[in-house]
C-alpha cells in the first residue's frame, strides 16, 4: 500500500497528516507513506522530523481577490500539477489525502490527472479554497468541524498525535510540572499562541505577571520562536517560565490547569481532547474561523472567549484568575471540554484511507 499525504503550510495543516502517517503505520507497517509539500512551509522541518519522506512541489499560493498577479496562476500551477503528477506516479501511490494549504491544489489535480484515488480532510469550519475544489473531485470528504459546509463530508474530527491523544493529564501533572521547574501543588496558567506564537497573548499576560504571581498562580508562557521580550519576569515564587518553543506539549497540557491560547483548529481540537480548560482569544484578523472553531467549546462549558482587542492585564486578572482560585470549576470546565474532544480521529480516518485505497475508487 502506497499512501501520498498533501499538506503543508502551517501546522495546521501538517499535524494532522502526519498524525494520520502514524495511524496508517500502526495499521499496517508496511505501509510506504511520502509527504507531499513546498520549501516555504514548515514541512520542511516538521516531516523529517517524525520520519516521513517529503517530496517538494513549487508553492502556488491563490489570491484571494482580482488582483494582477492572478495572471501567472495558471503557467505556475500547471509546473506545480504535473511536478505532483510525477511524484505520484514515480511513488506508485493508491490514493492521495489532502489537508489543504499551498500544495494541495496542484495535489488533488495532479492525482485526478493520473487517476489516483484522493481523500479530502478539512479542519476548519470555513473550508479554503483547494479544498473547496478536492472536494469537488471526490466523494470521500472528511472533516474535522461537524458544520463544515461540503456536501456530503462526514465528520470525524482532526487526527491527533496518540502523544496527546493519549494524554492522562491528572497521572502526568507532577511528573509534568517538574520537567518545567514548577511547583507541584500551585495553580497553574499556560499561555500559548501556537506554533508562532502571538504578540498581544504575549504582552497581555507579562503584564499581568506581577499580580498572577501575587495570587499565588505560576504561569507557563511559551511565546513562540520568532519572538522575543524585552522584560522577562525575574526567578521567584511563584514561577514564571518563559520557553520560546516546547517540543512537548504533551507535557505542558498537563502541568496546566487553565490555557490562554488562540482559537487554531489543532488548538481547539488538543484541548479538547486533553480536557484543559481554555482561554480562546480568536485570531482578529482572517475569515473568522478560529471564532467559529471555540464556540462550541465554550457554549458547552469547556472554555471562556475574549476579542483580542478585549484582552489586556485587567481582563486577565477579572476573568482568568478567578477560574484559577476555584478548583470545582475548574474541574467542571476540564470535564465539559473532553465532552467535546475526540481522541480517535487519527484511526477513524486511516481506516476510511484504507478502504478507499483497496477499493480503487477514483472520486466523482
Amino acid at each position: 500500500m502506497r499512501v501520498v499525504l498533501a499538506g503543508g503550510g502551517t501546522a495546521g495543516h501538517i499535524e494532522p497528516a502526519l498524525a494520520l502517517a502514524d495511524a496508517l503505520r500502526r495499521l499496517d507497517p508496511d505501509i510506504a507513506i511520502t509527504c507531499l509539500g513546498t520549501e516555504r512551509g514548515l514541512e520542511t522541518r516538521l516531516v523529517p522530523d517524525r520520519g516521513y519522506a517529503l517530496e517538494l512541489v513549487p508553492a502556488v499560493p491563490l489570491p484571494r481577490s482580482l488582483t494582477p498577479s492572478l495572471l501567472s496562476v495558471p503557467g505556475r500551477l500547471a509546473g506545480a500539477v504535473g511536478a505532483a503528477a510525477s511524484i505520484m506516479e514515480r511513488f506508485g501511490a493508491d490514493v492521495l489525502v489532502g489537508f489543504g494549504g499551498y500544495v494541495a491544489t496542484p495535489a488533488y489535480l495532479g492525482a485526478r490527472r493520473r487517476g489516483v484515488p484522493i481523500v479530502v480532510h478539512e479542519a476548519n469550519p470555513r473550508p479554503g479554497l483547494a479544498n473547496r475544489l478536492g472536494a469537488r473531485l471526490t466523494e470521500h470528504v472528511f472533516t474535522g468541524h461537524p458544520d463544515t459546509p461540503l456536501s456530503g463530508a462526514e465528520y470525524v474530527g482532526i487526527p491527533l498525535r496518540r502523544q496527546i491523544a493519549d494524554l492522562d493529564r491528572i497521572s502526568m501533572g507532577d511528573k509534568a510540572r517538574s520537567w518545567f521547574g514548577l511547583e507541584a501543588d500551585l495553580p497553574t496558567l499556560l499561555v500559548t499562541g501556537g506554533s508562532q506564537g502571538a504578540r498581544s497573548l504575549n504582552q497581555a499576560a507579562l503584564a499581568a505577571a506581577p499580580a498572577l504571581r501575587r495570587a499565588g498562580v505560576q504561569v507557563l508562557h511559551v511565546i513562540g520562536p520568532r519572538n522575543t521580550l524585552e522584560y522577562e519576569p525575574p526567578p521567584g515564587d511563584p514561577q514564571y517560565v518563559v520557553l520560546q518553543y516546547v517540543d512537548r506539549m504533551d507535557l505542558a497540557y498537563a502541568a496546566a490547569d487553565v490555557a490562554l491560547c488562540r482559537a487554531g483548529a489543532m488548538t481547539c481540537a488538543e484541548m479538547t481532547a486533553v480536557g484543559l480548560p481554555a482561554v480562546y482569544v480568536p485570531l482578529p484578523h482572517g475569515n473568522g474561523e478560529q471564532r467559529l472553531n471555540a464556540a462550541p467549546i465554550v457554549h458547552g462549558g469547556g472554555g471562556l472567549m475574549v476579542d483580542d482587542a478585549e484582552l489586556s492585564p485587567e481582563w486577565i486578572l477579572n476573568n482568568v484568575l478567578p477560574v484559577l482560585s476555584d478548583p470545582e470549576r475548574v474541574v467542571a470546565m476540564s470535564e465539559a471540554a473532553s465532552r467535546m474532544g475526540r481522541k480517535d480521529a487519527d484511526t477513524t480516518l486511516a481506516h476510511r484511507v484504507l478502504r478507499v485505497a483497496r477499493g480503487g475508487v477514483s472520486g466523482r
